[in-house]
């Protein structure tokens, strides 16, 4: 074992793990991944040995318990990512939570004061940020590429949360589990988009459910489903801008990603045909200077740093994560999303059904 490394046990082998971070992770010289757990351990020592990975542990407990680990990353699902974040803080150990951080504002807010008090380093997977297009278009918000902001608009389209979910994502089907279209891709792109832009000053928004059966796929069994399906934001930012959010689940024929940012100077537009599991990073396409069509601004090498070209968009955002991470730990930096983040986004959340409920009541 090579301590000059950060040492890393994971909690959970389900497809994002073994899709997104374990590749990732394998990618980088600066981490080695030493431990699997999870609940069904004949599956953990499976992709122990698929990843070469040398432990496997059949429950997280049995990981935390592991003195050669610097950093626990909770990939469970949602409704145990509180409880298990509150272990490894527990333990004294740096820690990443997926996104949600917990089911609720009150728990993360918790654990982020846990971790505070604990001193220990603390990560959410709001990755998105940290993709190559994404730093660069940030960088030419604050390079003045289009002057002072006007206007943006944002439109999120996915195949998730429609009428139909496999067997193994019925667990999501309970609302008190907080895996929905507004947490899971809400969270993820809004993070992203008002990094660059600022952050809402005030909003309006509506949120529906117009799928209200949902039929697993497998079985034909159909259950009520209360959580939003399509989401409808309009608010400020600072500087008199003014934002616009769609978000719809449930696609037939996916939208993906689209941005547009106008200013005084230029405009900005951001695109992606998928809104997850991206093969390739969003596209920039900008005007500026009296060129009144859009053109194709490619993102620059020094942006794309990292060996991890082999990966998908969508993994290479969760490398370029966990090397800002390392930054960090070196130099005592803070460019990582933290759980301060997260409790920011819970309330953001929050701010958006609370809007949504007043204008209907």
């Amino acid at each position: 074992m090579n301590n000059s490394k950060i040492r890393v046990g994971i909690i959970g082998t389900g497809g994002w793990a073994r899709y997104g971070h374990i590749p990732a992770l394998q990618s980088l010289s600066d981490f080695e991944i030493v431990a699997l757990a999870g609940r069904n351990k004949e599956k953990v020592e499976k992709y122990a040995a698929q990843f070469n990975i040398s432990q496997a542990y059949g429950s997280p407990e049995a990981l935390l318990a592991n003195p050669d680990i610097d950093l626990i990353v909770v990939l469970a699902p949602t409704p145990e990512h509180g409880r298990l974040a509150k272990a490894v803080i527990e333990a004294g150990k740096d820690v990443y939570s997926e996104w949600p951080l917990s089911t609720t504002t009150t728990e993360s807010e918790e654990i982020l004061a846990m971790a505070s008090d604990k001193g220990v380093k603390h990560i959410v997977g709001l990755q998105r940020r940290f993709s190559p297009s994404s730093r660069y278009w940030h960088d030419l918000i604050k390079q003045g590429y289009v002057g002072k902001i006007r206007a943006v608009r944002m439109s999120v389209g996915v195949d998730a949360f429609g009428e139909v979910m496999p067997e193994f994502a019925k667990w999501a089907v309970d609302v008190g589990n907080f895996t929905e279209l507004l947490s899971i891709y809400g969270g993820h792109f809004h993070d992203m988009l008002f990094k660059g832009v600022g952050f809402p000053q005030q909003l309006s928004a509506v949120i529906k459910n117009q799928f209200p059966i949902t039929t697993i796929a497998e079985t034909g069994e159909k259950i009520p489903y209360t959580g939003p399906n399509e989401v409808m934001i309009i608010g400020s930012l600072a500087n008199d801008a003014l934002f616009s959010v769609q978000l719809e689940g449930g696609q037939t024929l996916r939208t993906g990603l689209q941005i547009d940012i106008t200013g005084t100077e230029g405009v900005l537009r951001i695109t992606n045909a998928r809104g997850f599991q991206n093969e390739d990073d969003n596209l920039i396409q900008g005007m500026r200077n009296g060129v009144e069509q859009f053109v194709d601004l490619p993102v620059p090498a020094e942006y794309t740093y990292l060996p991890v070209s082999h990966l998908d968009a969508s993994s290479q955002d969760v490398a370029y994560l966990y090397s800002a991470y390392a930054r960090d730990k070196l130099s005592e930096t803070s460019e990582v999303t933290t759980f301060e983040d997260a409790v920011r986004q819970h309330r953001l959340i929050d701010l958006i059904t609370e809007s949504s409920e007043r204008f209907f009541r």
